[in-house]
């Protein structure tokens, strides 16, 4: 069944647009947590350590300030159509990546890592509404077991080529721009092949106070 699912258009763009938001999101990060601790602080003296975990910390604070809203704006509206606009913003703040990179901003990078986290934490709460309505019921113990396999996998894979290309000698950090902006793109092309999904609550209020709502 997982294999067949994987061929079929009401799961396999999807499958492909999740695994490549992973993928990009862990690229970008282990990159920049390399770019600290050994080329930016280096020259500029400031703690590695702080920065590292800094780093950590600005990719995850997103998910737990967002999710309650991302869960609520995935039940109110179409969530083909939202996915497609969560991976524009992705080539968006991409685009600041490879700024970041080319200025060699420290602080500049960091706010697209807040920035980036922000974006999984609006796409994480799609990426599950979205299943039950397009697997069958028997299907959907084995979509949800690939949609976390092609998760971890996207992030083990993104972690390592990450530091392997950010390494490259005078061209690592463009390189890591360019498949930055080269896999957002693609993750977007195959969100354009998603079906649509109907909003499960479209008359649900959005409470847009982040603080009560989570």
């Amino acid at each position: 069944m997982s294999s067949r699912l994987l061929g079929e258009r009401r799961f396999g763009p999807f499958f492909l647009t999740q695994f490549l938001g992973a993928f990009n999101d862990n690229l970008f990060k282990n990159a920049l947590i390399i770019v600290i601790a050994f080329q930016i602080t280096s020259a500029s003296g400031a703690s590695t350590d702080t920065l590292v975990n800094l780093a950590a910390g600005l990719f995850v604070l997103p998910m737990f300030l967002f999710s309650a809203l991302g869960g609520q704006i995935a039940e109110k509206y179409e969530k083909s159509g939202l996915i497609r606009r969560i991976k524009l913003a992705e080539i968006a703040i991409m685009v600041l990546a490879a700024v970041g990179f080319a200025i060699g901003s420290i602080e500049f990078l960091l706010l697209v890592l807040f920035a980036m986290g922000a974006q999984s934490a609006f796409f994480g709460p799609v990426k599950y509404g979205i299943l039950p309505q397009h697997l069958r019921e028997e299907e959907l113990v084995a979509g949800n077991g690939l949609v976390e396999m092609g998760t971890f996998l996207a992030i083990l894979l993104g972690t390592v080529v990450g530091g392997v290309l950010v390494a490259l000698d005078g061209i690592g950090s463009t390189v890591v721009a360019v498949c930055l902006l080269v896999f957002a793109v693609c993750g977007y092309l195959s969100a354009r092949a998603i079906p649509a999904a109907e909003p499960s609550a479209p008359s649900l209020k959005v409470g847009w106070n982040i603080g009560t709502e989570t």
